[in-house]
């Protein structure tokens, strides 16, 4: 994301002059979400009024029924099941005819996996993190409003998927791998270093090993070349 001191723009002011939109912020990282907070709940400039934080699913799901915000700001991975999990246990709130809660998924990850699983969980879109905060107004009153929103090339995927009439196939190896570890194991296969993967995806290097320790256990693999022969003949990379 851009620099969380970096100002709006008065193109971004104009457009939300008027406007008001009632924001939870759901993400595992104190610092992305106070600079995400800085970015854009400056509610006299932006519009945007952020109401709540959370963590971890079970936070998320407790801030989001206790403030009923009408957007949330959905991180894909989180401990306690991730972002589908928050999107399954709220689906009563998001039915909710008078008063719905709209998801926006804002992740690092760009996967077709990620996406997918989100926007069949009932998210309204999906952006990466690189997503400017002007943009990131932008797209929150367009889901406010009840529209679709992506990121360029993601919305192909979702695209993809529901045309299809044909079920996935089922990968039982991908399914050992928990959403973080995709993430770790998709960076590996594209030539990342292991302090690269930990600043993007905000965790220390230590963190980082110890999923790649457990991707290769559950994989049955031996090393950093053998991971990347296997997440290329997935597609992954």
């Amino acid at each position: 994301m851009s620099d969380p001191t970096e100002a709006i723009g008065s193109a971004g002011a104009e457009q939300a002059a008027g406007r008001h939109v009632r924001v939870v912020l759901v993400d595992d990282h104190r610092m992305f979400r106070t600079g995400v907070q800085a970015e854009i709940g400056r509610t006299d400039e932006t519009g945007v009024e952020v109401v709540g934080e959370a963590a971890d699913v079970d936070q998320a799901v407790t801030v989001i029924t206790a403030t009923r915000p009408e957007v949330v700001l959905l991180d894909v991975h989180l401990p306690g099941g991730g972002g589908v999990e928050v999107l399954r246990r709220c689906a009563p709130l998001m039915a909710d005819a008078e008063q719905p809660v709209r998801f926006l998924a804002l992740s690092v990850s760009d996967a077709a996996e990620d996406v997918i699983g989100v926007i069949r969980g009932g998210a309204r879109g999906y952006v990466t993190k690189t997503i400017t905060g002007t943009d990131l107004v932008d797209s929150v009153f367009r889901v406010q409003d009840g529209d679709a929103v992506f990121s360029p090339r993601l919305a192909g995927f979702v695209l993809d998927a529901f045309a299809s009439t044909d079920a996935p196939p089922v990968d039982e190896d991908m399914d050992r791998l928990t959403q973080r570890e995709r993430e770790v194991l998709r960076l590996i296969a594209r030539g990342y270093a292991y302090k690269e993967i930990a600043k993007q995806l905000f965790i220390s290097v230590k963190t980082v090993e110890s999923h790649v320790s457990a991707v290769l256990r559950k994989l049955q693999l031996s090393n950093r070349h053998e991971l990347t022969r296997w997440a290329t003949a997935r597609r992954l990379v």
